[in-house]
C-alpha cells in the first residue's frame, strides 16, 4: 500500500469517526431534551382542522379518537413512536379542557375494550373532562366492554345503527398444559410462599378453592362495571343484570332500546350535538397531533428501549390483540381466541 492510498484511508476513517461522534452527540442532546420536556411538561399538541368554522368563529370542538385495544403498555422497541392509548387520551382531554376556545369534545370510540385498569383510567379522565365541558361519545364500528366502560364517563353517547356495543362483563383466562406435559414426559417443580402464589399455573390442575378465588375477583370487577353503567345510564343494576349485562354484544339500535346510548347517528350528528351542548353553533372541528421532533424524524423514541428479538408464533395474523396471561380484561370472548 503506497503512502497516498494509506493517507486516503486514514482520512476516510477520520471523517467516518467524526460523523459518528457528531451523530451520537446530536442524538444524546435530543434524548436529554425530550426527557427534560417530559419532566417539565410536554409541548402543546398541534391542531388539524377537520371542519371549518362558520362566520369567523374562534370556537372549537375537539375530536379525540380512541382506537384499538385499550392498554397501559405501549409498543416495544426504539422504532416505536406511539404513545400508550391511556396517556394519549388523557393528554388530549386535559388540553381540550384547558383551552378556553374549546367548547365541547367528541370522543370517537372504535375499540373492543381492553385492560380493566387502563379502561378505568380513561373512563375517569373522560368523566373529569365532562364535569367541565360537554363530552359526546360517538361509537364507531365497535365500542364494546372496555370501550363501553369509557363511554359511561361522557355527557351523551351516540351509536351508529351498525355499532356493536355493550359486552358488559369481565373475562380472565389461562392456558392449561399439564396433560400435554404428561404425554411428553415434562414437569415443573415450583416452590411458593403461599397456597395461591402459583394460581393460574398451567402446569397443574386448578384446585376448587382457586377457582372460587379467581371467580370472586372477576365478580368484584364486574360489579364495579355494572355500578358505573347503572349510575351513568340511570338503569337499576338488577334490570341490567337480567337483560343486557350478561356479556352479550348488541347493535346500536338494541343499545338505544336498552337505554345504553342516547341516540342513533353518525359522526356528523356527534358534531352537531357537541355544538349544541357547547353553545357554539359555528365552531370548527379540530383534531390534535403531536409536533414532530428530531427523534420522531429519525424513527426513535426515548421512552422505549431496544428489546432483544423474539421468536413468536401468531396464529391470528396479527388481527387479535396479544393479551397478558392472568390479567383481567373488559373484552368480548371472541377477541381472546
Amino acid at each position: 500500500m503506497n503512502k497516498t492510498t494509506f493517507g486516503c484511508l486514514i482520512a476516510a476513517l477520520a471523517v467516518a469517526l467524526f460523523l459518528s461522534v457528531g451523530f451520537n452527540m446530536i442524538l444524546s442532546m435530543a434524548l436529554v431534551g425530550q426527557e427534560a420536556g417530559l419532566a417539565e411538561g410536554r409541548e402543546p399538541l398541534l391542531e388539524k382542522i377537520v371542519v371549518e368554522a362558520q362566520k369567523e368563529s374562534t370556537a372549537k370542538i375537539v375530536q379525540i379518537d380512541l382506537e384499538g385495544v385499550i392498554s397501559s403498555m405501549g409498543a416495544e422497541g426504539l422504532l416505536s413512536t406511539a404513545l400508550p392509548s391511556v396517556e394519549a387520551i388523557k393528554r388530549s382531554l386535559e388540553q381540550a379542557v384547558e383551552d378556553s376556545e374549546v367548547k365541547a369534545i367528541v370522543l370517537r370510540v372504535n375499540s373492543p375494550g381492553g385492560e380493566v385498569t387502563a379502561s378505568d383510567i380513561i373512563y375517569n379522565a373522560v368523566k373529569k373532562a365532562a364535569a367541565k365541558k360537554p363530552v359526546v361519545v360517538y361509537m364507531d364500528s365497535v365500542a364494546a366492554s372496555g370501550g363501553y366502560y369509557v363511554a359511561c364517563g361522557a355527557t351523551k353517547v351516540i351509536a351508529s345503527e351498525t355499532t356493536l356495543t355493550a359486552s358488559i362483563g369481565v373475562i380472565m383466562e389461562s392456558m392449561n398444559y399439564h396433560e400435554l406435559f404428561g404425554k411428553v414426559g415434562l414437569g415443573t417443580q415450583t416452590f411458593t410462599s403461599g397456597a395461591f402464589k402459583d394460581t393460574l399455573s398451567g402446569a397443574r390442575p386448578m384446585r376448587e378453592d382457586e377457582k372460587a378465588y379467581i371467580q370472586a375477583l372477576v365478580n368484584e370487577m364486574y360489579d364495579r362495571f355494572l355500578g358505573i353503567v347503572s349510575e351513568a345510564r340511570k338503569v337499576p343494576k338488577d334490570v341490567l343484570k337480567s337483560t343486557v349485562a350478561d356479556g352479550r354484544v348488541v347493535t346500536g339500535r338494541q343499545a338505544l332500546a336498552a337505554k345504553l346510548v342516547d341516540q342513533i347517528g353518525y359522526i356528523e350528528d356527534a358534531y352537531t350535538l357537541a355544538r349544541d351542548l357547547g353553545k357554539a353553533a359555528d365552531a370548527a372541528v379540530v383534531k390534535y397531533h403531536s409536533s414532530p421532533t428530531l427523534l420522531s424524524a429519525l424513527g426513535l423514541n426515548a421512552s422505549h428501549h431496544a428489546a432483544p428479538p423474539k421468536i413468536q408464533l401468531d396464529l391470528t395474523g396479527g388481527v387479535l390483540p396479544k393479551l397478558q396471561p392472568g390479567m383481567m380484561y373488559y373484552l368480548p370472548a371472541a377477541w381472546l381466541r
